[in-house]
């Protein structure tokens, strides 16, 4: 890192090297800063800041992008290579912008800086980073690809919004203490996301969002907010973590979006029944790749319509996540059939749910024809613990054993797990994996909890 301002100096970029100027129509320097350092981020932006304060010549081209993102680059090979000049780096798009221009639009040449933004407290170098361009605003072009923001106040967050605008932001995840204020607040901006392609709203403080008396007034707000979805043209990934507006809510929300999803994950959430019943009907839903439902609890008796939606997506769906969700016997029997027919999975995970050996055995043997599974979890059989809820060893590992006899009959399993649930003692788990490489033979796993070793 000591040795890159000598080097930037040398391609033209800091200070004032004796010479015809070379210049970089696009600078990629966010590869190196693996390693966050202060001292060499400020030597890039007063290196920027020199660029922007030249004068502008028609017959040399000026520094039009400078890229901060963590992405690969065959850094030094993209530059003029030539003292006149006369840029012959393919890879960047507005290379021939200045070209184009005409005399009068040369005086509002704006440098385009590229970056994606990771921000959680304490700030440190990103807080430098955003007070830079903050400070210099009007004479940027500023596109944040990929923002990441934890736990900041949404102040904060609003305040980078009118700083980066939000009509560049193509992923997007926010872990804040959310409330119905907040959403509020930050609502009117993801109407604003016409290029989002991935949203993930994380709740990181359950407290905030304990048990709320929905008055009208509070429905009246949520609808609101969730009508912002509808502006979401290009949206492919949806992620809801612990967000509490989302029970009863599930219809409109995928009623608004206009594109079809391939993720889907809806974590530690309450599902209504009204809001199930709407799944097998959403044309949002309709190519799903990846459902992701975990640690969230289905506040109705039957899963028919969720059974109905994996049939009508057995051709795309590649991962199903159901961990946590306990789900009993009888609801497991809505989604076997349609089970049977997604080919396409690869993953599955139905740990931690209420499964008796009888109902696992028929899960199993509908599974036959799934030969692409790489992935599977289940639940030991509630048969593994005695009347006190503590697992019983042998019984464990033998039932195990015979549900694995029962897949080997059908298919080879190439990676397969039977956990139990918590220890009461250590708050810890059983269980009993089989691995298959290259097609080899399982080989036998058994890992039991503290209270047994």
């Amino acid at each position: 890192m000591d040795s890159w301002g000598p080097k930037l100096q040398a391609r033209g970029l800091q200070g004032s090297a004796p010479g015809p100027l070379v210049s970089f129509p696009c600078l990629p320097v966010g590869t190196l800063m693996k390693t966050p350092n202060l001292e060499t981020f400020q030597a890039v932006l007063d290196g920027v800041d020199m660029q922007l304060k030249r004068e502008f010549h028609l017959g040399r081209e000026k520094l039009q992008m400078l890229d901060l993102r963590n992405v690969q680059h065959e850094f030094w090979n993209i530059w003029t290579g030539r003292k006149d000049g006369d840029c012959s780096a393919e890879t960047v798009d507005e290379r021939s912008v200045v070209k184009d221009l005409p005399r009068y639009a040369l005086r509002r040449w704006h440098l385009k800086v590229v970056t994606d933004l990771y921000l959680r407290l304490p700030l440190n170098e990103e807080q430098a980073s955003l007070k830079w361009v903050q400070q210099r605003k009007d004479s940027l072009q500023l596109h944040c690809m990929n923002m990441k923001i934890w736990a900041v106040p949404v102040c904060t967050v609003k305040e980078i919004l009118n700083v980066f605008h939000p009509g560049h932001i193509e992923e997007l995840e926010l872990n804040l203490a959310w409330n119905m204020s907040k959403l509020a607040q930050f609502a009117p901006y993801l109407g604003q996301m016409r290029s989002l392609r991935k949203l993930s709203l994380k709740n990181m403080d359950q407290d905030t969002l304990g048990i709320v008396y929905r008055t009208a007034d509070i429905e009246k707000r949520i609808s609101k907010a969730i009508a912002q979805f509808s502006k979401l043209h290009c949206l492919q990934h949806l992620s809801i973590n612990d967000i509490f507006f989302l029970k009863d809510h599930m219809k409109q929300i995928l009623r608004c979006l206009t594109t079809s999803l391939e993720t889907l994950s809806i974590k530690n959430c309450d599902l209504s029944r009204s809001d199930l019943n709407y799944f097998p009907w959403s044309h949002s839903l309709c190519q799903l790749k990846h459902l992701d439902l975990r640690e969230s609890e289905f506040l109705t008796s039957c899963l028919k319509p969720l059974g109905v939606l994996l049939e009508n997506v057995a051709d795309t769906l590649e991962s199903l996540d159901l961990q946590g969700c306990r789900i009993k016997d009888s609801q497991l029997t809505d989604l076997i059939p349609a089970l049977s027919k997604c080919y396409q999975l690869t993953e599955v995970n139905f740990s931690y749910n209420d499964f008796s050996m009888p109902i696992l055995k028929d899960l199993l043997r509908h599974t036959a024809n799934l030969t692409k599974m790489s992935v599977e979890q289940y639940p030991a059989p509630l048969q593994c613990y005695d009347d006190f809820g503590y697992i019983v060893e042998d019984r464990h590992a033998q039932l195990c054993l015979e549900l694995m006899d029962t897949l080997r009959a059908l298919r080879q399993p190439r990676s397969i797990f039977f956990s139990t649930n918590a220890c009461h003692v250590y708050d810890d788990h059983c269980e009993y994996d089989e691995c298959c490489e290259n097609n080899e033979c399982c080989v036998f796993h058994l890992e039991l909890c503290s209270c047994w070793r």
